[in-house]
């Protein structure tokens, strides 16, 4: 979160002369470290507050929330980085944050740069958008994991996504019928992008065997083993629909 810093810049102290004479010039009566704040203005009924620090870090971030509470508005002023715009593209994130928490930012430069003070957004009330795809998307990968398979804040770990949850299901009912139509994988529940996973074969789990019917490959068989729980879950949901589906033919046999 930390941006480099001039060579220029000493102390925050460096900061607070043109952040004052900014202000003055926007007609607020300013005064310095008022009651904690590093610099207050007032201009008729509003109250305005700048908290300074050297880099853009939590501490700061903190400091300017807790203003917020007296004040009508609240900036977040910095050193002007040495390239702006490299800052710019990494801090999009913090940026983002300071928006959400409707805080302001300024950078302030020194010496004979024009336009000492550049601020870069105000504190404005932020109406929460949010994106649809990806609200859809993240809605859709939820719906499609039976459970969670996962554990919260794993790294370096092959991740049970719908997707492989789905390539999984498939793999074990090919384990078990040794080959079949996508049709027929459709029919036990394998879900609408059964045949699209069976072509695509991200995973290298599945070969075609004949026209439009497929088994499971070596390497299907042996990688699927790394996923122990799920292979039971669906093992068992296999075990289920043979059993349906032999008390169902049976039943039929019976009233022929």
């Amino acid at each position: 979160m930390s941006g480099p810093v001039s060579a220029k810049i000493l102390c925050e102290t460096d900061l607070a002369r043109p952040l004052c004479n900014w202000l003055a010039g926007q007609g607020y009566t300013v005064r310095s470290e008022v009651r904690d704040c590093d610099i207050a203005a007032v201009r008729g009924d509003e109250l305005l507050i700048v908290e300074m620090k050297k880099a853009l870090n939590l501490p700061l971030i903190l400091q300017a929330v807790q203003r917020q509470r007296m004040a009508d508005s609240v900036y977040v002023a910095i050193p002007r980085p040495p390239n702006k715009w490299k800052w710019w593209k990494e801090s999009r994130d913090v940026f983002h944050l300071l928006r959400r928490l409707e805080l302001g930012l300024i950078l302030v430069a020194l010496g004979n740069c024009k336009g000492p003070v550049d601020v870069v957004f105000p504190p404005r009330p932020l109406a929460q958008r949010r994106r649809a795809p990806s609200r859809r998307a993240l809605l859709a990968e939820i719906a499609g994991r039976t459970a969670d398979f996962n554990t919260a804040g794993s790294s370096h770990t092959k991740l049970v996504t719908a997707y492989r949850e789905n390539a999984i299901y498939i793999a074990c009912c090919l384990l078990h019928w040794r080959e079949m139509a996508p049709a027929a994988l459709r029919a036990l529940g394998t879900g609408p992008k059964t045949q699209s996973i069976l072509r695509m074969n991200v995973y290298g789990w599945f070969e075609r065997t004949g026209r439009g019917m497929y088994a499971l490959s070596a390497r299907g068989n042996e990688e699927i083993s790394k996923y122990p729980q799920l292979v039971a879950h669906y093992k068992a949901i296999v075990k289920r629909k043979r059993s349906a589906a032999h008390t169902h033919q049976t039943a039929k046999r019976v009233a022929d």
